[in-house]
């Protein structure tokens, strides 16, 4: 055995120490404690589980800071958690620590997640999954000195909120980790991320921020899951944040009374999904929804804002369901990313020289082939004129849009020139004209409805006696099988994922404010069937054997509708037949 050298036995000695008090080594051997993150961020999910690189990917969308999903253990009854509960990605900085120097290196940090659905659903999460309370907290210290970071976030939803011992036990990891931190001089925040209603967390959420003030540990962040409501009810989701925000704003002044009105704010976070969420096209959050809740957010000075999940980020699956990897809608690559990114450096108090950004009118309709124009209109709101550059999005496949010019002094005035083809879709589509000046941004829409032709458009392949899935689109998995059926030869057979819900979709041009009934013999757990798009309607069932389903709805303006048949997250296959259009 050789000796080490002189000056690395004393690195070696200052790391031993440093990690004893809660410090860690950065590349010249200096012992430093995490850098607090801002006071208002913005930090979308990062799914760390489909090989894509954090730092790549935070470069090229612009997004800072990430929230990393997730951490859980591998087994019931462990206490050590991996990334995504694997044993070959331990909490080591051989696993993503790379990532993350590179992250900061740009202005950045990460906020590791613990838990998500998969782990609280199968008892994986490390508080569920592990009963001693200083194995829990031990593994919470190794997360902040292995990657040196400053927050931590417990992502408790499905059956963790009502594993009761399981939330005392994180809870009084929490806090023996925070005395842990104040003896060492290291900031550490704790964030939960809990599932919400329209107007606030229910019961179940709250009693995990019972546990937490009883346990005497304090709560940084309570940080909502504003989608996946799974109510039955067609959402506004710019409204809905507004509302399940306030509604957690006032429960938190019931738990935290001596806080101001400030403090309560800078407590809560909302999560978005943009596009297409899980529970369907009932609930899709729009490119005109991003700016409004951008808005609304700057102005109440809540502590974070995040999305799930930055590798959505994209319109790379329009008209389709939820996916891991598309929003489900047309969207520019990154939209919700770079509209919400200057949240990061935003203030509670308005810029010393803002301005507003209006569009008259703000709803235009035309045939295809056909073109309109809007005035885009700005005025100063405070302080002197600024330079307000104008960008427009959210054009759909056979539609251009331009401004002219691009750049006003505000008070001055633009024009959106919107030009569609022959062959556009019928529909209603959302155009966003951003305004930006500095740091500062501000938005307007205009819905733009492309004509339908006013013919009808029968719903094809129903009883999937070609053999084949087209002209339905699908997620992956799904087939014609020729048992069982319902009728004929044949019949579709979807395969949910933990990832996917297995829809399989085709989007229909129909006569416009017109009644129909669709309907369908569906078997399996969470079979869905419904419509999307221009009409929103649909219902669901969970029979052994065949069972038919109908679902009566009106189209809009434009007749086009999206017609869909799925199950749900991991429930298992589900089986559909005969689907008709009347």
């Amino acid at each position: 055995m050789t000796r080490p050298r002189p000056l690395r036995a004393l690195l070696a000695g200052l790391a031993t120490l440093a990690a004893s008090a809660g410090l860690v080594l950065g590349a010249q051997g200096t012992a430093h404690a995490a850098t607090p993150l801002p006071a208002h961020v913005f930090a979308p999910y990062f799914e760390a589980y489909n090989g894509d690189s954090p730092a790549a990917l935070a470069q090229a969308s612009g997004a800072k800071y990430l929230t990393m999903a997730f951490l859980q253990t591998d087994k019931k009854g462990s206490c050590t958690p991996y990334w995504n509960g694997d044993t070959a990605t331990p909490v080591d900085s051989s696993v993503f620590g790379a990532d993350f120097r590179t992250i900061r290196s740009h202005g950045g940090d990460v906020i590791p997640s613990l838990g998500g659905y998969a782990a609280d659903n199968g008892g994986t999460e490390i508080a569920d999954s592990c009963t001693n309370t200083d194995s829990i907290a031990a593994a919470y210290e190794k997360i902040i000195t292995t990657y040196d970071v400053s927050r931590l976030d417990m992502d408790v939803e499905d059956n963790s909120l009502t594993n009761t011992a399981g939330v005392d036990r994180r809870n009084q990891a929490i806090k023996k980790v925070q005395d842990w931190a104040a003896a060492n001089g290291r900031p550490v925040q704790f964030s939960y991320t809990l599932p919400t209603t329209t107007s606030g967390l229910a019961d179940s959420g709250l009693a995990v921020l019972r546990s937490a003030k009883s346990a005497g540990a304090r709560i940084d962040v309570v940080n909502i899951m504003t989608f996946d409501y799974y109510d039955g009810a067609t959402h506004h989701m710019a409204t809905d944040t507004e509302t399940a925000a306030s509604g957690l704003r006032d429960q938190l002044a019931g738990l935290y009374p001596n806080l101001s009105d400030g403090q309560l704010w800078n407590m809560v976070g909302v999560t978005e999904m943009p596009g297409v969420d899980d529970y369907g096209p009932a609930e899709t959050f729009t490119t005109a929804d991003a700016p409004a809740v951008y808005d609304w957010a700057a102005a109440k000075g809540i502590g974070t804002l995040s999305f799930w999940a930055l590798q959505r980020d994209n319109g790379g699956c329009p008209g389709s369901g939820a996916s891991d990897t598309c929003s489900g809608i047309s969207q520019d690559t990154w939209y919700f990313t770079h509209t919400f990114a200057p949240f990061t450096s935003g203030t509670t108090t308005p810029p010393a020289n803002d301005f507003s950004v209006s569009l008259s009118p703000a709803t235009a309709s035309v045939d295809p082939g056909a073109g309109t124009t809007a005035t885009v209109k700005t005025s100063a709101t405070s302080g002197s004129a600024p330079t307000v550059d104008l960008a427009v999005s959210g054009a759909p496949s056979g539609v251009t849009a331009s401004l002219s010019p691009s750049s006003v002094t505000a008070g001055g005035s633009a024009t959106l020139t919107v030009k569609t083809a022959a062959a556009t879709a019928p529909g209603t589509y959302t155009l966003t004209v951003t305004g930006t000046a500095g740091s500062t941004r501000h938005s307007s829409t205009l819905a733009l409805t492309v004509n339908g032709s006013g013919g009808s458009t029968a719903l094809a392949n129903g009883g999937f006696e070609t053999g084949s899935l087209s002209p339905w689109t699908c997620d992956t998995g799904a087939a014609v099988v020729s048992s069982p059926v319902h009728g004929g030869s044949h019949a579709l057979k979807t395969e949910p994922s933990s990832s996917r819900t297995g829809q399989c979709a085709q989007t229909l041009a129909l006569k416009p404010g017109t009644a129909y009934t669709l309907s369908g013999w569906v078997q399996g757990p969470y079979a869905y069937l419904g419509v999307s798009g221009g009409a929103t309607a649909g219902t669901w069932a969970s029979p052994s054997s065949w069972s038919k389903l109908t679902v009566p709805f009106t189209t809009g303006a434009s007749g086009t509708v999206t017609v869909y048949v799925h199950g749900w997250y991991g429930q298992g296959a589900v089986y559909a037949d005969d689907l008709t259009l009347g």
